[in-house]
């Protein structure tokens, strides 16, 4: 009987684990799990029940999933939450301690809105969406069905439109609105502008890690995830099943294409149509190595200019 999961160090008897980084596979022989979920190539060297997957992180997701299933709600609006008159929320639904919602707002099925959260006026949750504690929903926000969004999230918020006016900054309004597809995460912290004129989109099924920053009217296409502390500048365009690697910049008004790849740390200064997998930034190296590194990139222009030199003089010889 199995009842609880476990890494391949840490895992007891009753429990399961999984092998799918090669990494770990040291620890595969001395597990005391009772089964792993594993590779097939990996299968005889497990010391306990194997469970043969072509994808065994996939195949370990589903299995947690049914061991540990999402709490069940008991639904209705706690008394210490406000809700405005004129919004309708479902009778399935459940309103958290301390939620203030606007006017206009609709919450359908199952929705749960966790403590702390606020839901400004005119915004419209989905079925069975969750918002975990203390996320902020600027007016006019869309979230499509099976959403969860994590806490400290804001979507919504005015993007950073400011024309310059003799060297002051001069606020323009934003316009539009954070529109969000059905089957999207989005973690702690992580916040969504609202479009200068027309939408933020999030399609179905994308993915977003903690701290990310989404300006205004970038649209991200179907199941494109990215990690955490990266950042997309206004009106760029990510295409679909696209991963972005973590603490990677990309500069406003980019056309990003279907299937892209970013390495971690990359800064993308220019469209990329092309499937495939881009790095652009220097790896870590020892100290020294790395100033060495440095002094010879300050030198390049100068290298550049002599070798020009060097060029016509034996070209006129």
């Amino acid at each position: 009987m199995i009842r609880g999961v476990g890494t391949l160090q840490s895992a007891q008897s009753g429990e399961i684990s999984f092998l799918s980084n090669p990494a770990y596979r040291k620890y595969l022989s001395a597990t005391q799990a009772s089964a792993v979920i594993l590779y097939e190539k990996d299968a005889a060297d497990c010391p306990t029940s194997a469970l043969v997957s072509d994808n065994p992180y996939l195949a370990y997701a589903r299995v947690a999933t049914k061991l540990f299933p999402r709490k069940t709600i008991t639904p209705g609006i706690d008394a210490t939450a406000v809700v405005g008159r004129s919004s309708s929320i479902d009778s399935s639904a459940w309103i958290g301690p301390c939620v203030v919602i606007g006017e206009g707002v609709t919450v359908e099925s199952g929705v749960c809105i966790g403590p702390g959260c606020v839901v400004e006026d005119n915004c419209r949750i989905g079925a069975d969406s969750r918002l975990v504690a203390n996320v902020t929903l600027c007016h006019d926000t869309r979230l499509g069905q099976r959403c969860l969004i994590h806490p400290g999230a804001v979507l919504g918020a005015d993007g950073f439109g400011l024309a310059n006016d003799e060297g002051h900054w001069v606020k323009v309004p934003q316009l539009g609105r954070v529109r969000v597809g059905d089957d999207v995460e989005i973690g702690a912290n992580t916040t969504i502008d609202r479009g200068a004129l027309e939408d933020t989109i999030l399609h179905d099924g994308v993915k977003l890690d903690n701290l990310i920053q989404i300006a205004h009217n970038v649209e991200i296409g179907r199941n494109t995830a990215m990690a955490g502390c990266s950042a997309v500048a206004g009106s760029t365009k990510i295409g679909s099943h696209c991963t972005i690697g973590g603490q990677t910049g990309l500069v406003g008004h980019l056309t990003i294409g279907d299937n892209v790849h970013f390495s971690a740390a990359t800064l993308a200064t220019r469209s990329f149509i092309e499937p495939g997998y881009y790095s652009g930034n220097l790896p870590a190296m020892e100290n020294g190595a790395w100033k060495r590194v440095i002094a010879r990139l300050r030198n390049l222009e100068s290298m550049a200019k002599e070798m020009k030199f060097l060029k016509k003089n034996l070209n006129n010889q």
